[in-house]
């Protein structure tokens, strides 16, 4: 037996070794392994909970390792260009690497996580999922794994037959369907696990259902993992409660098995670490909760110019961050009282700001042009730079969605001194309580009932903070801003997931 093999086994035994497989992630901390400072690889919030956990971890001294796609475009590694030397260390795996990269040529040429041909992604995910089974958890011997949505979702029954503990996260309630001849087509060998997975109808024997018997991905997630996660703990019961038509029941039944079994918990995500108002650069100003007033004015005063709405430091302003999504993000709320809304505030100067792509764009569009608001409400499209901006320079963010599993906007918005108009549901409902300046609680302005009145009056108690003295509203978005910016932090947000790995393990993860 080889001294590195000795050593590899001791520390196995003193930590115990976590692999997290994840299709996306935004970065990885330095020292991790081979090229850790290339990996950047992002389509939604799953990318920054991934990263923020791995470098928790690794920083905290856990054995932690990471399963990713290799995305040789996205990563930024031109192996054409890369002399002999080189390309013999980069395709090596090296004793202290952390990094495990899932090979195939359908990763290394895309310049996006997921494929806009729906065909497309049920092969990724099983090319990912064969690399990870066959070859990287072999490697790795992991005490525990943790999957992420559907893209792993074969994974946790490959655990379960071979007694790893796994955690499954669901970030989104998406899912794929495949024969177990196409998984075992791509080199899967699932006869040896089939039996965890989960199928569109109960399965007779093995024979009879691969090929007439579809397996659901994330319902099998779900189904073989030994714990399951949401991004939220009030969307995790409301999914219990038999709310959202839109979640599939297989999906349902699955979630309220494990909840039932208390094998269930939701964990917020946070928000990605760039948005501090003291560091972002799209800002005019740089501010903390102490000079929040002078560098939220600058940016006010920025946006009214490049928005084209009336120049008043003292008008209210309203921001929109998220996509115009009539089913999700109740654009129709706002659009039945918009004009109403600007009506009873006109002495004030109330404006809104939209900064989102979406099929709803329209709507707002042409209520502007007809009432001829467009010194008081702007529509544009979505760009990086001038929504975080809005976060800035708005006085309050408008979030009256139908359903919300996490949500990030209104974290961003009170960290930036904006405080979420809201409505009362899944994530939105674990981060915004209603704002009482008497008793110094409160972070924004909840409505409980999903319709145009209860959205109006909510923008009406909204109005009635703005018009507060000074002093006590300066006082009250200062407590705000310094609470927020403890509170949604990658930190937090890792510690939660360190402590339900802790749970399953029933040991201390960190030795």
């Amino acid at each position: 037996m080889q001294t590195g093999e000795i050593k590899a086994r001791k520390i196995k035994a003193d930590n115990p070794r976590v692999l997290i497989v994840t299709p996306e992630i935004t970065y990885l901390p330095p020292g991790m392994g081979n090229m850790a400072n290339k990996m950047s690889a992002k389509a939604g919030g799953m990318a920054d909970v991934s990263a923020s956990l791995v470098s928790a971890l690794f920083t905290q001294g856990a054995d932690v390792h990471v399963a990713l796609p290799h995305y040789r475009k996205m990563f930024h590694v031109d192996v054409g260009n890369l002399i002999d030397r080189e390309l013999m260390v980069y395709k090596s795996v090296l004793p202290d690497s952390r990094i495990h990269l899932a090979q195939d040529r359908m990763f290394y040429y895309r310049d996006q996580v997921y494929s806009s041909y729906s065909e497309d992604n049920p092969k990724l995910a099983l090319a990912f999922q064969r690399e990870v089974i066959n070859n990287i958890i072999p490697h790795v011997r992991p005490d525990l794994i943790h999957c992420n949505d559907w893209m792993t979702g074969l994974i946790p029954a490959a655990a379960r037959r071979l007694g790893i503990p796994c955690l499954f996260t669901l970030h989104n309630i998406h899912t794929h369907e495949v024969f177990l001849e196409q998984i075992e087509d791509i080199g899967i060998d699932a006869a040896e696990f089939w039996s965890y997975l989960y199928y569109m109808r109960p399965p007779y024997n093995y024979e009879e259902t691969r090929s007439n018997n579809k397996v659901d991905m994330l319902t099998s997630g779900i189904f073989a993992s030994h714990y399951i996660n949401t991004v939220s703990p009030e969307f995790l019961a409301e999914i219990v409660r038999g709310m959202h038509n839109f979640i599939p029941p297989q999906i349902r039944r699955e979630i309220m098995a494990k909840d039932a079994a208390d094998c269930a918990k939701g964990i917020l995500n946070a928000p990605d670490k760039s948005y501090k108002p003291e560091t972002d650069d799209a800002l005019p100003v740089n501010y903390d909760a102490h000079t929040h007033v002078e560098g939220k004015l600058a940016a006010k005063r920025l946006l009214q110019e490049r928005l084209s709405l009336k120049r008043n430091d003292n008008a209210p302003l309203f921001f929109w961050p998220s996509r115009l999504d009539p089913i999700q993000k109740g654009c129709s709320l706002l659009s039945d009282i918009l004009y109403n809304v600007v009506a009873k505030y006109r002495d004030d100067d109330l404006q809104i700001a939209f900064i989102a792509n979406g099929s709803y764009q329209r709507v707002f569009h042409d209520i502007v042009m007809f009432h001829g608001l467009e010194d008081r409400v702007a529509v544009v499209n979505f760009d990086e730079s001038l929504s975080r901006m809005a976060f800035s320079a708005s006085d309050f963010v408008l979030i009256p969605s139908l359903f919300e599993p996490c949500g990030l906007q209104q974290m961003v918005g009170s960290i930036y001194g904006s405080l979420p108009v809201a409505h009362d549901t899944g994530g939105l409902h674990d981060t915004v309580d209603h704002l009482d300046a008497e008793t110094s609680t409160g972070n924004g302005f909840i409505f409980k009932n999903y319709d145009s009145n209860a959205l109006s009056w909510a923008i009406d108690e909204a109005m009635r903070f703005f018009r507060l003295p000074d002093g006590i509203r300066v006082s009250q978005i200062l407590r705000i801003m310094q609470e927020s910016s403890k509170r949604f932090t990658h930190e937090v947000c890792a510690g939660a997931y360190i402590d339900m790995y802790e749970h399953m393990l029933k040991r201390p993860l960190i030795v």
